[in-house]
């Protein structure tokens, strides 16, 4: 994804207040979202934060889910495939960041499903998990939030 393309994607957040729709944006620097009005953004998901006048804490305390498209080439042939997407921050610190961060992918192709399992909070760590599990030669026919992984 180049830094002029914006990506969206559709999905819930949840905390023990409830739960609402929300919508993610990413512009290959940042990712960002609106929660009960308030925004959130930050260069990872473990990395959303309030604007200042808000208080500038970080998101802890909560789950976010969204799914995105996410094409797969094995052998030079192209499937659709969709990631579902679950990140768990934990209740916040002294500090106000959250105590843990959890990230789970599924990946939905061909018929199976093929999980990361926990993996901190890191992105790119969690794909590849995913990749090893895929046949030889198979690799993701783009690539997203560069520079917006959810490193831990």
């Amino acid at each position: 994804m180049s830094s002029e393309s914006t990506e969206v994607w559709t999905g819930w957040y949840r905390d023990r207040r409830g739960a609402e729709a929300i919508v993610i944006t990413a512009d290959g620097r940042r990712i960002a979202t609106r929660v009960r009005g308030v925004e959130y953004a930050g260069p990872s998901f473990d990395g959303l934060r309030a604007a200042e006048e808000n208080g500038g804490l970080p998101l802890a305390g909560c789950v976010l889910e969204w799914d995105l498209p996410l094409p797969v080439l094995t052998d030079g042939a192209a499937q659709q495939a969709t990631l579902s997407c679950l990140l768990a921050l934990g209740e916040a610190l002294s500090d106000g960041s959250p105590e843990r961060v959890d990230l789970q992918l599924t990946l939905h192709c061909g018929g199976a499903a093929y999980e990361s399992g926990l993996a901190g909070g890191d992105f790119d760590q969690a794909l590849d998990r995913i990749l090893r599990q895929l046949p030889p030669g198979t690799r993701f026919g783009r690539s997203f939030l560069e520079g917006a992984e959810a490193a831990a």
